[in-house]
């Protein structure tokens, strides 16, 4: 019997033991870290307005210079809890500005806090982690010119379990990957192939619309089965209309697409509303081009499965 017990104490201690490694953080490696390129300020404005930072980390609602102060404080409240958005302006002890390229990089590309933490999926790493290196420390760069803002956000109001973040590495492990969610399509005649790769990246990455538009399973991680069909809303109510060809927007035309990413009318002249309005702006700032690419991978999207 006391054999019996020493037995499966020796493998509930293993069991804990490996459920410990495989919860840890993963950050870059330092052959990654290595590899981080320079980054440059103007490029990486173009790259803030794609990653949407504005939208949860400036004041709601704000305009102009206005979405440049990313002092933090929206609150998203969901089924798992309340989250609130950190100040991530250049203030050296509320914000981000001491932080190095590393400690930037780990954040967007891993959800890894600084002092080796988890960041919650709200952050949306899980998009993300598609995004190049140049990229992330382009955009490194610009968030250090802009200005700095003395005042830490509150934390998050989360119930056991989603309080404890080690947890977060299981999700991570299910849920987080760099690989493209939908495929090249085969048929690419008459398809701009370097705009459509443009569209994808944006889209499926820093551009992050699947962390809206796409249904989630119970745990919060995405239905990539249903990409971009549509969703109930994370936050509040109402629900996420879909992108894929079955929803309203497959009526629309590549050009339809581009036109309201830039002025905000629909075909029908309808005006952008709700949480979409921070969206909307944000793309009306990108290259006329980066619209069009956004507009070309949505009118190629397959399908998503039925509900």
């Amino acid at each position: 019997m006391n054999k019996l017990a020493i037995g499966l104490a020796v493998i509930a201690l293993a069991g804990a033991a490996a459920s410990w490694v495989l919860t840890g953080p993963n950050p870059l490696s330092l052959e990654d870290v290595a590899a981080l390129p320079a980054g440059e300020a103007q490029q990486g404005e173009i790259v803030f307005w794609a990653a949407g930072c504005a939208s949860c980390h400036a004041a709601p609602g704000a305009k102009g210079e206005d979405k440049l102060v990313l002092a933090g404080g929206l609150r998203l409240t969901t089924p798992f809890g309340t989250f609130v958005a950190p100040n991530v302006s250049s203030h050296g002890e509320d914000g981000i500005g001491n932080w190095s390229a590393q400690d930037f990089a780990n954040a967007m590309l891993r959800g890894v806090s600084p002092d080796g933490g988890h960041y919650y999926p709200a952050f949306p790493y899980a998009s993300y982690v598609r995004m190049t290196g140049q990229d992330v420390s382009d955009l490194f760069e610009f968030m250090k010119t802009l200005p700095a803002v003395a005042g830490a956000a509150p934390g998050h109001e989360l119930a056991f379990p989603f309080s404890i973040r080690r947890g977060l590495g299981f999700w991570k492990w299910m849920n987080v990957s760099d690989d493209p969610v939908v495929s090249a399509p085969e048929n690419a005649a008459g398809i701009d192939t370097n705009a459509w790769q443009l569209g994808r990246y944006l889209v499926e990455g820093a551009g992050h619309c699947g962390e809206c538009h796409t249904p989630r399973d119970s745990l919060g991680g995405l239905d990539k089965s249903r990409w971009l069909a549509g969703a109930p809303a994370a936050a509040g109510d109402g629900r996420v209309p879909g992108l894929d060809p079955s929803s309203d927007l497959g009526n629309w035309s590549a050009a339809d697409i581009a036109y309201y990413l830039e002025s905000g009318f629909t075909p029908e002249y309808d005006s952008v509303g709700g949480e979409m309005v921070s969206v909307q702006e944000n793309m009306a700032r990108l290259p006329a081009s980066y619209r069009q690419a956004i507009a070309i991978y949505l009118k190629t999207l397959p399908a998503a499965a039925a509900d």
